[in-house]
């Protein structure tokens, strides 16, 4: 196996182990979970850039460094909801729309026609991760007893419902939006595969 797909592998091993750390009472496994997930998304930046670089390019790859980021995302978000911090039908809308262009992206790639990410859906997913990085940071820093006793209004505003409502908000129209767009800009893609399968059933 090659670095970065051994990077991507372990990038999803690392997710359950955060979870398990985000999970415990301890406030220092707490930052632990920060710091693994911190890591794990490094692995992202590292594996892509070892593969450009050395031409570590593959198929494989391909379908499953996306797949690797999106359980990553996907854990901390329902992990918020677990936690009480978001609600959980915008993480549900969220999450399967990221499975939904992931999986056309991945039978784009199959078909050797790779589809063009976007400005917005780059946008959308830069706002997704700097909202999951403020949660992440802001909640494990309430978590520190001294950090916590000393700036308790701050942290009581800086998770305040509201405020991570609007957030949330807006990276689930952004969502629902750039869904559309692919959608409609590969619809190809789409007809193949309901010929491929509906009409294989139809057919049988």
């Amino acid at each position: 196996m090659s670095i970065p797909n051994s990077l991507t592998v372990l990038r999803i091993l690392l997710t359950p182990l955060f979870i398990v750390l985000l999970f415990s009472e301890s406030p220092f496994l707490k930052q632990v979970a920060l710091l693994v997930y911190i890591v794990a998304a490094l692995t992202d930046w590292y594996d892509g850039r070892v593969a450009r670089r050395y031409g570590y390019v593959s198929r494989w790859g391909k379908f499953l460094d996306p797949l690797a980021d999106k359980i990553l995302s996907a854990a901390a978000l329902f992990s918020f909801v677990f936690l009480r911090l978001v609600d959980a039908w915008m993480v549900w809308i969220i999450v399967s729309r990221d499975a939904l262009i992931t999986s056309l992206r991945s039978y784009a790639e199959w078909k050797n026609e790779p589809i063009v990410t976007s400005k917005t859906a780059q946008a959308k997913t830069f706002g997704e991760f700097t909202i999951i990085y403020y949660i992440l940071i802001v909640y494990v820093a309430s978590q520190i007893g001294f950090i916590e006793y000393r700036m308790d209004n701050l942290f009581t505003t800086l998770l305040d419902k509201r405020v991570l409502f609007g957030m949330m908000l807006l990276v689930t129209i952004s969502s629902i939006g750039t869904a559309v767009m692919y959608l409609f800009d590969n619809r190809k893609f789409l007809r193949e595969l309901y010929g491929r399968y509906f009409g294989a059933a139809g057919s049988g």
